[in-house]
Order: structure tokens, then sequence, then C-alpha cells
């Protein structure tokens, strides 16, 4: 296998549809593992686009084209039928890769997690939305690779996966359904043994990976790159010239949640009483309490994208709203660019409802992603998907080139 290829292979629709419904029914859910094989198109030198989505929040429901309480999987299916649209799409004449032009092909599919919502109450299980997401995405999304066949999906869980995988210290139901978190493993990873929810240990099985696409080195990091995640990191960037560039793929903001870390106190377990919510491995360094903000984790990051000044660009989810945006570090003595993304489902700028002043939903967006190997340039694109309802055409927001040299 060559090195493009040595962390994934390529995944069909032919080997998805034929595989992907084999479901193996286990005590707390049905878990997905998908057939693989190589790419046969090489992608080193041609213009690569993805389609970059976060936070789906299958479970939930929100005020949507006029009615309130609107399901989330219904939402997620206006969305699909929009991102599906996109190959005879034109991007705006912005001036950034591909400016101009009919979208075609589209390689990649990227969602870093929350798929599904956190199982309280009325929230059904992991179990029960992942299999909303897999016919609504992995059977739903009609769009084509240069290959001619479906997009390869690459995937990170969100802090509502680990919840729904480790625990939480407000009562869910089941308290435990890791159906989630198995699935993007088994997916993203090919055990030769597939991880089943009585075998699956968060502990030990953080789904991170990297795979080389159109000369970009790209990680995909569970949650946030702590000091534990970075371990595989650096590990894996030693076998990376420090020429190629980097792109991390992550849950978190790059200054991440303080309660997303491992409670500091007592016996470090999830409680009611300190909200910390073990989801990174490292354990909070700033305090007790989960109100400060990370900083000497976070000086730990701005170590290591100092050590490697190959990482040119970090996209995330979680925060739920679309913004590209600089970030400097606690000192304020890095510059890296940031992506981050919005969920059709909630957030401060598209607004689960109208308390927040700021629940515009002609806002809702995803991103598309193009990089050029040839001139090594990088475009993001803001594409609002709901901008006048169910008649409406996809249209372009904001944009950002960036250089990966």
């Amino acid at each position: 296998m060559n090195k493009k290829m040595k962390h994934i292979s390529t995944l069909t629709l032919k080997n998805f549809r034929s595989l992907a419904f084999r479901s193996l029914l286990i005590a707390v859910g049905c878990i997905v593992f998908i057939s693989c094989k190589s790419e046969s198109v090489d992608l080193s030198s041609q213009v690569v686009q993805m389609v970059y989505t976060s936070d789906l929040h299958y479970g939930i429901s929100r005020t949507f084209r006029g009615q309130t309480a609107v399901d989330a999987s219904l939402v997620n299916q206006e969305m699909v039928k929009q991102i599906n649209s996109l190959p005879t799409v034109a991007f705006p004449a912005d001036g950034g890769v591909n400016a101009g032009k009919v979208i075609g092909a589209v390689d990649y599919m990227i969602i870093t997690g929350d798929i599904t919502n956190r199982q309280q109450a009325p929230s059904p299980s992991a179990t029960t939305t992942w299999a909303q997401f897999n016919t609504d995405y992995l059977n739903g999304i009609t769009l084509k690779n240069k290959n001619n066949v479906q997009p390869n999906f690459l995937f990170t869980c969100g802090n509502h996966e680990v919840s729904n995988a480790i625990g939480y210290y407000k009562t869910m139901t089941p308290a435990i359904d890791n159906a989630g978190m198995v699935n993007i493993y088994n997916y993203m990873l090919k055990p030769a043994t597939p991880k089943t929810a009585s075998t699956y240990n968060y502990a030990t099985d953080k789904p991170n990976y990297s795979k080389d696409i159109a000369g970009v080195h790209m990680m995909f990091v569970t949650m946030w790159p702590d000091s534990a995640n970075r371990v595989w990191m650096e590990k894996d960037l030693a076998a990376v010239a420090s020429t190629t560039p980097v792109v991390i793929f992550t849950h978190d903001q790059p200054d991440c949640e303080s309660k997303h870390f491992t409670n500091p106190n007592g016996t470090h377990n999830i409680n009611s009483t300190d909200k910390f919510e073990n989801m990174v491995e490292e354990r909070f360094k700033d305090g007790t309490t989960v109100t400060p903000l990370s900083t000497i984790e976070q000086r730990g990051l701005v170590t290591f994208l100092k050590a490697h000044t190959n990482v040119k660009a970090y996209f995330h989810g979680n925060d739920n709203k679309n913004e590209f945006y600089t970030y400097k570090g606690p000192d304020s003595n890095i510059s890296l660019n940031v992506f981050r993304v919005d969920s059709p489902m909630k957030g401060s700028v598209t607004g689960l409802d109208a308390t927040d002043g700021k629940g515009d939903e002609t806002k809702l967006s995803f991103q598309v992603i193009a990089i050029d190997p040839s001139t090594k340039t990088l475009t993001v694109r803001e594409c609002l998907w709901n901008t006048a309802g169910a008649a409406s055409k996809v249209s372009w927001g904001t944009n950002s080139t960036i250089s990966l040299k």
C-alpha cells in the first residue's frame, strides 16, 4: 500500500451498499462496518473538492421554515438535498480555487462530530439517531467523486458521541450507548476485528487517523489535540516531510472547552458537582472548576504548532457558527488559520430558537473546501443552503483563500 493510502483506504458506494446494512445486532445497538478499496484516481495533482459540516444533532428539533419543533432528521434531509445539488452549481468569481467554475465532482464529505445528540429526554438513543444519519447521509448523499462513485466520508467524534459512550453528569436514557463511537471507529480505522458495544473502550480506542489528499497531510483528531493526542500526532508527523502542508480537523475549537477535560478533583470521575465531562484525556490544570479557560493546555498546543510550522489550518465544529478567524493562542504569540463550521440544528448565529436574538435560519450554512495542489492553495467557501426556504438554491456567503506553502 502506498504512502497516500497508508492510513485509510477509499470507500465506494458499491461497497457501502453491499455491506453497510449487514448490521451486527448487539446489546445496545446496531453496529455498521464498512468494506473499502483503494482509490483508482490519483488526486495528488488535481484540484480536490470537499463538503464540510458538523453538529448534525439527530434527536433534537428546531424552528424551521415557519414551523416549530421540526425534527433534526427533516432539517438534515433538507440540507442533504442542497448538498446533492452542488455538482451543477458554479463557484463565485471570488479569485479562489476553481472560481467561477461549475463544481462537478465532490471528492470527500467531512463531518466533525455531534452526529448523534446526547441521549437526554426527549432525545432518542445514539443507536436510533445513528440509524437516521445512516439513512440520510451515508445512503442519501448522491454526490459523485472523480471515480463517479459516492465521495468518501471522513468523520471525527464530538462531545455528544463521547458522552453517550462514557456517561454524563445528567441523566441519560440509556445511561450508556456507544453506537456512535463504535461506528465512527470502525468506519475510519477499519480494524481487522470490528469493535462492538462490549469491546469498545474510549480510553484506548480513540479514532485518530490521517490521510494524504492533494498534497496535504490531513489529521483527524479525537475531540481536541491535547497532550495525549499530541503523542499520536508527533508520531504521525514524524513520517511527514516538513515541507508538506498539514491541516487539522477536530471537534473542539483551539481554545477548547474546559468542561471537556478530565476532572482534576477527587477520584477524577464524572459527577454533577464538578461537571467535568472527561472527554479530553488530559486532566484540567487551570483550576478545580469548569469556568477558566485551559491556558496551560493551550500553551502546550501552541508549542506543538510552533514546532510544526507546516500546520496551515485548523477546522472545527462544536460552537455552532460559521466563522473564518485567526487563532492567536493565550499569549498572542502564534497565528493559525481557523475555520469554524455551522450546525444545521443550533448555534449562536443560526439559532435553535429566537431567544438569543440571532435565530436567523437563512444563515444556515455548510462549507465547500477546494484545494489546488499545483499552487498549494486552499479556498473555503460558506454555502448558504436555506436562504429562501424549500424552493431556495444554494448561495455563497463568506470565503477565505490561504496559501499552503
